[in-house]
């Protein structure tokens, strides 16, 4: 799964430490070309590490809006996106998802927009959200803990051939009918762990390319993909 950044910490303006480094920082923010006084959107402003960079090159005449669905990184990018300097640019922060921002804004609104999609390291480290087998947690990987679906509910009420399709198209998994059929014989199926034992023993690493990852990454990867589309 796609974790979109790295867990270094960077420092900003004035010692502060904005967090994680997202990949490929530079080339995003200058592929955006950020224009002082701009109106500039952050479509998935996670922990504000892009976000902290295009608004010290926006200035004060600038504004940024900032949208994640995910309200624990909202209150940790509120809070380095506070005004550190008096040229700072307006800063307005939105619970929603990157996909319900053409229902927001008129065209043009923007100069710049920049969306990076993906699961974050804060998702990954907080073990009780259930989004890696590292340990053992409730299956939940909702990015919005407000939303009905888990990945409980996908595992244990997909039938077999709904729960295939869904591991194949979101996680290119070529095992996936295999997995599938596996993950209905052990129902119900409750932990991040039981999950990835379930997956494990029914897609043996068959190569030394296989052995490079974990049997149930792509698993995890199309549970994620399914509940957040």
């Amino acid at each position: 799964m796609d974790e979109g950044s790295t867990n270094t910490p960077e420092r900003g303006g004035h010692g502060m430490e904005v967090g994680h480094v997202p990949v490929l920082l530079k080339e995003a923010i200058d592929f955006l070309a950020v224009r002082r006084g701009g109106i500039y959107l952050d479509a998935t402003v996670g922990l504000a590490g892009h976000s902290y960079e295009i608004a010290r090159r926006l200035g004060a005449p600038g504004r940024l809006i900032g949208c994640d669905k995910d309200p624990a990184a909202l209150e940790i990018a509120r809070a380095r996106l506070e005004p550190r300097t008096r040229d700072w640019p307006q800063v307005e922060l939105r619970h929603g998802s990157f996909a319900n921002v053409g229902d927001q804004f008129e065209p043009g609104t923007f100069d710049g927009v920049l969306a990076d999609l993906g699961v974050s390291s804060l998702q990954f480290d907080t073990a009780a959200r259930g989004f890696s087998f590292q340990a053992d947690a409730p299956l939940d990987m909702r990015m919005d803990p407000q939303q009905e679906r888990t990945a409980e509910q996908v595992v244990n009420h997909l039938d077999e051939r709904e729960l295939a399709d869904v591991i194949y198209e979101f996680g290119e998994e070529r095992r996936s009918r295999r997995i599938a059929r596996a993950i209905v014989r052990s129902r119900p199926i409750r932990s991040t762990a039981h999950l990835a034992g379930v997956i494990s023993a029914a897609a043996r690493p068959m190569n030394q390319t296989e052995r490079r990852i974990h049997p149930a990454t792509r698993t995890f990867q199309a549970l994620v993909f399914s509940i957040f589309k």
